[in-house]
């Protein structure tokens, strides 16, 4: 299961009744997406929660393709802001601090801690293949993200 899968709208219950209408807890379930970027229910939203959701819009959902916000390009947009908040310093759960002020977010700290061994793990991977491959400048990137991400 992805990370994005255990990522959730903070408050959902409240936004559903500002919204006049039952929606998912998951922040990138297709009926969330659809409901929260419609213009009419964005209208419906208190300033603040209007903002956050602007905000997580603009950051993930801006894509050029057909199937936009669909198409998987916004999951990978939000893994890539994860690992780049572990690359500052951040442990999970100031992790979960950030993404749920940022964006009205959140995901349980060992999901985050699960996805970001995960990552380590991948990028052990690449560094072998690349060395088996005699790729030295993959396996020195490999190397220095795993670094980065393992703090």
């Amino acid at each position: 299961m992805a990370i994005t899968d255990k990522i959730y709208v903070k408050n959902h219950r409240q936004l559903g009744s500002q919204l006049e209408t039952n929606i998912p807890k998951g922040a990138f379930k297709g009926a969330t997406l659809d409901m929260l970027f419609q213009g009419e229910n964005l209208a419906q939203l208190d300033d603040t929660t209007q903002e956050r959701v602007l905000d997580f819009a603009e950051d993930f959902l801006d894509c050029d393709c057909q199937a936009n916000p669909y198409c998987g390009c916004a999951e990978k947009k939000f893994m890539r802001y994860l690992l780049e908040l572990r690359e500052q310093g951040l442990g999970p759960e100031a992790i979960v601090d950030v993404m749920t002020d940022d964006y009205m977010v959140y995901a349980y700290p060992g999901d985050v801690l699960s996805f970001l061994d995960d990552s380590v793990r991948t990028l052990e991977a690449v560094e072998e293949l690349a060395d088996v491959e005699d790729d030295r400048e993959m396996a020195d990137e490999a190397r220095r993200k795993k670094r980065n991400l393992s703090g």
